[in-house]
């Protein structure tokens, strides 16, 4: 086992890391820009150091000042969290070279996945559902015409190296193609440096369902069944839960399996989650795969009781998997993203000091936040300032205690998506569990009016 771990990482996930890591014996190494010098990371590591000023390209996407703060500490491991450097292959193949072990999949697997349209292609390899679109890369405009007349209107182009819904458009009609195809070009030459992209058929009104897999050095892949990940604003996951209320167990096992299927093909070793879009008819298909821990990891915690960062760091170790399947038995859970954003003003990012912070407490429920009162969140990173999971015996428990969490969160100084989240738990359509990734396009209006 490993003597000392640096996490790669900063706010919530860097805690959650570092919280697993002291019940393991494992000393840790904390890294941080000088806008989180008095982060709650920084206090709770055994060791901190200093890797740059605040902008991430200078600080916590440098590999040469992380790698620099390793060796001088001594840490034989690196945890990369998620975001940064987590789906960097390069980042993966220099910590090899420096003799530091890097906890996740091997770099090929990351550059394989973390390409869309190369995941596509390997999944359909492995016999694994994907959407019909092009095998790869489309080169040309006229080239995406015909495979766009092909499939039949509407499509969605979508980056090769996208994600967080940049570099991706949906097109109605034949003579939108070209204006939005130059558009999402141009974004994602500016958001990833390569402007590659792909086309897949535009399901209507999918849910997004993903599976939590665990695969070791050895071949073994294990999974932890499903995560309904529909409610979105712009691709973006606000609200997860397990199980999802449009899955029965039949259509649960099938693509359970799949996910296990496409996982062993590439070797997968560590956590990650294959992810798919489910349409009304219950035909799923692949669409792609996060090599690393997902923000959204701990409802599949509270579901299991299964410390899925503890088996990332045991995998890494060369601890095999079980090889099990796990399947939700009379557990629901269900978590909140609490970002620092206005939603009632096209959530505007809200940075500023926290004036009063007061976490919600209670049976099944669990609060992962690096924020505290006094707290200065800065506006370099991601808004996210805590996830707010709770779990009951039934979903209709599981939505009364949430929204009574939600109610006895109290977060003052900056605007959060807590109302939003207050008004979601009692829309009576997901209440019902009738809801699809499109719902803020049908009921925005009502849940984020002033």
């Amino acid at each position: 086992m490993f003597k000392k771990i640096l996490i790669a990482n900063r706010g919530e996930i860097a805690l959650r890391i570092i919280r697993t890591c002291k019940e393991m014996g494992i000393k840790t190494v904390a890294v941080y820009s000088t806008a989180d010098k008095d982060a709650l990371h920084v206090r709770f590591a055994d060791e901190a150091v200093c890797i740059g000023p605040p902008p991430p390209q200078e600080s916590y996407l440098n590999i040469a000042n992380i790698i620099a703060a390793a060796e001088i500490t001594g840490a034989d491991a690196i945890h990369p969290g998620y975001g940064f450097l987590a789906e960097n292959a390069h980042f993966a193949e220099v910590c090899a070279d420096h003799g530091i072990k890097f906890i996740g999949p091997q770099p090929e697997v990351i550059r394989i996945m973390g390409d869309k349209a190369l995941a596509k292609r390997t999944m359909k390899a492995a016999g694994v559902p994907v959407v019909p679109g092009s095998d790869g890369p489309v080169e040309t405009l006229e080239e995406a015409k015909k495979i766009a007349k092909a499939i039949g209107y509407p499509v969605m182009i979508k980056a090769s190296a996208g994600g967080g819904g940049k570099g991706m458009r949906i097109v109605e009609k034949e003579e939108d193609l070209e204006h939005l195809w130059n558009i999402a070009k141009k974004e994602a030459k500016a958001a990833f440096g390569n402007d590659a992209m792909y086309i897949e058929k535009f399901l209507k009104n999918p849910r997004h369902v993903e599976i939590q897999i665990m695969g070791d050095q050895y071949g073994h892949v294990s999974h932890l069944s499903e995560r309904d990940c529909s409610i979105q604003r712009r691709h973006q996951k606000l609200v997860e839960e397990s199980p999802s209320p449009a899955l029965n167990q039949e259509l649960r096992e099938r693509i359970g399996e799949a996910a296990v299927k496409g996982a062993k093909y590439v070797n997968y070793e560590s956590a990650g989650t294959m992810e798919f879009l489910l349409d009304e008819d219950g035909n799923f298909y692949f669409i792609e795969m996060n090599t690393r821990i997902q923000v959204e990891h701990p409802v599949t915690e509270e579901i299991f009781f299964y410390d899925l960062i503890k088996e990332q760091i045991k995998v890494a170790a060369g601890i095999p998997v079980s090889g099990r399947f796990y399947y939700p038995k009379e557990r629901y859970a269900m978590e909140v993203r609490i970002n620092a954003e206005d939603p009632f003003n096209d959530f505007m990012p809200s940075p500023g000091k926290i004036t009063s912070f007061h976490k919600p407490g209670g049976h099944g429920v669990r609060v992962d936040t690096h924020a505290y009162a006094g707290y200065v969140i800065p506006p370099y990173y991601d808004s996210m300032i805590a996830k707010l999971i709770v779990s009951d015996f039934s979903r209709k428990g599981v939505i009364n205690k949430m929204l009574r969490a939600l109610e006895e969160f109290v977060i003052e100084g900056v605007k959060t998506t807590i109302p939003f989240h207050i008004r979601l738990m009692q829309h009576p359509e997901f209440v019902k569990g009738n809801y699809n990734i499109r719902f803020l396009e049908i009921y925005g209006d009502e849940l984020l009016k002033p």
